[in-house]
């Protein structure tokens, strides 16, 4: 009889248990987000990568922002983009599906998408779906773009929908049922949603809300952007809704759109692809999105990916595969340290933190971000005024390791961010010095507004905020912002202020009351073409001078060549007849700079080329601010400094502080220290230093050394 009561009871009690299991994988609560995406169009960023987050709006790459899958041994092309995650209907099993595209062999030269199934996130197995092989019908068929996944409850099966485009038709969103075990489809393509303009919709992600599918897309062709339909059944009866839901004038594609785990309501993002960046939008309806880019921060650029909310137990599953101690350290929040130059060194177990003005060294507290799995001592303020400290990270699964970390103030770079070609004044006005540089960080130079910096001491810098907007505020040039220049004239008993600036490729002029602006366009470019003989280069990188011996000003720019000319009195426009070209060597590549010392005429330049680590500065003299340019021995004055990782120092501008024979150079470099790995894209990831410039007895400039130390405070 106990036998059989034992047998009873385990019978009556086994489906509970099951239940009881099957209920705690599928709801355990959703602490933390995992991004999946790809980085770009080279064939070593058509990847798969995975970042994480605890909030929604931060994210640490995994792996350091490396591939977490290999698009060789996943896709046929060798390539892969457009990643997108699903978390199963059991709870426990997560699909991925991706494009099989390798960008460089065309945009119509894909017709397969790669299909991946995993039980922890970390292990993949795949298999690619070949549409054209797959299915008849299909010889037309150019590409096969963003797949993506969703479950179908009715039909108990994982619909796969995507774009595709046959022939010179538009680019169609259909839809497909995967079979049981995610290794291939086993139903026949159909139209998911039919355009009422009969126009492309690509980029398609459903979001199920109050009893709809939201079908977020987007349109091609005629008014680019993103739009939703709505319909009450998953794969029929979608209605347009006719208004764009994107929230910028940027070019935008890759929309995605997850809860947020707090249920605050969803988060609507997409790829600003032009600008190397994505927007975050919120809302709690799916109707009215507000933009929260405030609140986002990446250490990475990705493109066209999805988030996933996950749990505690597999984010600590993710940072014990992929995570690092280098990771850990790179995240600091504190707000004393320059995190985009924090160093770590694994060959000697070392850490450095950069520290700006006036920190105290006594009581740094990093203020790391931390994930589940992740152990760290101290986790408070350090002491680092006595040397070097014991730092102690501990990854779940792994061995702990201890780092020595030491910190110091460093001044360089002077600009929090990515920043570029600065231009220096001193403003009678205001009595303060205000930097005028390249907004930076755009995947190639592709920035559209400027802004300007003050300061009192050359030190501790103020953000003023834009001052000119391509977009907003200028009509004949919308792109690449580039290298500006100022003059501040006082005419009469006022101040005006005349700010040079590159815009497509052309030199405008803006005009202010302020040197913190704002700025009033002119309404045309100044310069527009090539100066007579010139057939190569571009128009670019302005500077302007004013001749203190007859209050005469010139402006020069050029890239390959340098070109002057003298400015009429309106400063807004020039005087033709002047224009001369005075291209002082054959290595003359950009970023001219004027100045005026002890009755001489300086005359300083970049060259080689911004992306590479060579960028550097050269100069000569005249006795008049036409040329000719005497060039001397020794005439290069700034370079690289591999010892000290500093590469790619070029295109600078000088100071003089007011009455004094006392002078400092400003220019950029690569990012520290990560630039002089991130190939091209160094060229418009730089950051603006300040270091002293010195003369001989003879009026000779003395090589500037750059440093990360930087200056004192000025008086």
């Amino acid at each position: 009889m106990k036998l059989i009561s034992r047998l009873w009871l385990l019978v009556f009690l086994i489906p509970f248990q099951l239940a009881a299991q099957k209920k705690t994988a599928a709801d355990e609560k959703m602490s933390a987000y995992l991004f999946v995406y790809f980085t770009g169009n080279n064939k070593s960023e058509e990847a798969i990568h995975f970042a994480i987050s605890n909030d929604g709006f931060t994210y640490r790459a995994l792996n350091n922002d490396q591939p977490v899958l290999s698009s060789a041994n996943i896709s046929s092309s060798g390539g892969v983009r457009d990643p997108h995650i699903l978390r199963g209907a059991d709870g426990k099993t997560f699909y991925m599906v991706a494009t099989d595209m390798e960008s460089v062999k065309s945009w119509d030269s894909n017709r397969a998408m790669v299909l991946l199934k995993s039980t922890d996130l970390i292990h993949w197995s795949s298999k690619v779906v070949n549409i054209q092989k797959r299915f008849k019908g299909n010889d037309s068929l150019k590409r096969v773009w963003a797949p993506q996944t969703i479950y179908d409850a009715k039909a108990k099966k994982y619909m796969v929908y995507w774009s595709m485009k046959h022939g010179n038709q538009s680019d169609i969103i259909y839809y497909a049922y995967a079979n049981a075990d995610f290794s291939d489809l086993e139903t026949e393509p159909k139209q998911l949603f039919f355009s009422p303009a009969n126009g492309s919709c690509i980029d398609g992600d459903i979001i199920y809300h109050d009893g709809k599918y939201n079908l977020f897309f987007k349109t091609e062709g005629e008014g680019n952007g993103i739009k939703k339909a709505v319909s009450s059944e998953l794969t029929r009866g979608y209605v347009q809704e006719d208004r764009y839901l994107q929230q910028t004038k940027e070019a935008v594609e890759g929309a995605g759109v997850f809860k947020l785990n707090n249920n605050s309501g969803y988060i609507l993002m997409y790829d600003v692809y032009m600008k190397g960046r994505y927007q975050f939008t919120r809302s709690t309806d799916l109707k009215n999105f507000k933009v929260v880019d405030e609140a986002v921060n990446m250490n990475f650029h990705p493109r066209h990916g999805t988030v996933l909310p996950i749990t505690s137990a597999e984010a600590a599953r993710l940072v014990s595969e992929w995570y690092s101690p280098q990771a850990i350290f790179e995240s600091a929040t504190a707000p004393v340290i320059k995190t985009n130059n924090i160093v770590v060194d694994f060959t000697k177990n070392t850490v450095f933190f950069p520290l700006k003005y006036g920190a105290n060294l006594k009581a740094v507290n990093p203020k790391f971000i931390s994930f589940p799995g992740i152990e760290i001592s101290p986790s408070g303020p350090v002491d680092f005024s006595r040397g070097a400290v014991n730092i102690k990270i501990k990854l779940a699964g792994k061995t702990a390791q201890t780092f020595k970390a030491s910190a110091e103030i460093n001044n360089n770079p002077v600009l929090p961010g990515y920043f570029a070609d600065p231009e220096i004044i001193y403003s009678h006005k205001t009595s303060k010095y205000y930097l005028y540089p390249t907004s930076d960080g755009f995947t190639g130079w592709s920035g559209t507004y400027f802004k300007t910096f003050s300061s009192a001491d050359l030190v501790n810098w103020k953000d003023e905020g834009i001052i000119l907007d391509l977009n907003r505020d200028v009509s004949w040039g919308k792109r690449n912002a580039w290298a500006p220049t100022i003059a501040e004239k006082k005419i009469g008993t006022e101040f005006k202020y005349f700010y040079y600036y590159t815009a497509a490729q052309k030199i405008g002029v803006a005009v202010s009351d302020h040197p913190n602006g704002p700025f009033k366009d002119s309404g045309r470019a100044l310069i527009d073409q090539k100066p007579k003989g010139i057939k190569n280069g571009q128009e670019i990188d302005p500077d302007v001078f004013t001749d203190p011996k007859t209050g005469k000003s010139y402006l020069y720019w050029g890239n390959g060549y340098m070109a002057c000319a003298q400015l009429n009195d309106d400063m807004v426009s020039i005087d033709s007849s002047t224009v001369k070209i005075i291209t002082p060597t054959k290595s003359f590549r950009e970023g001219t700079e004027v100045f005026f010392r002890n009755g001489k005429y300086y005359f300083l330049w970049s060259e080689d080329d911004t992306r590479s680590e060579n960028y550097r500065v050269s100069y000569g003299y005249s006795d008049s601010p036409t040329g000719t340019i005497t060039i001397p021995e020794n005439n290069l004055i700034l370079a690289k400094v591999p010892e000290e990782g500093i590469y790619g120092t070029g295109h600078n501008s000088v100071i003089q502080i007011p009455g004094k024979d006392e002078w400092y150079m400003v220019y950029h470099r690569f990012t520290l220290p990560k630039g002089i790995n991130m190939g091209r894209a160094a060229g418009y990831n730089r950051e603006v230093c300040i270091d002293k410039m010195e003369f001989n007895a003879d009026g000779t400039i003395k090589k500037v050394i750059p440093t990360k130390k930087g200056i004192n405070p000025v008086n």
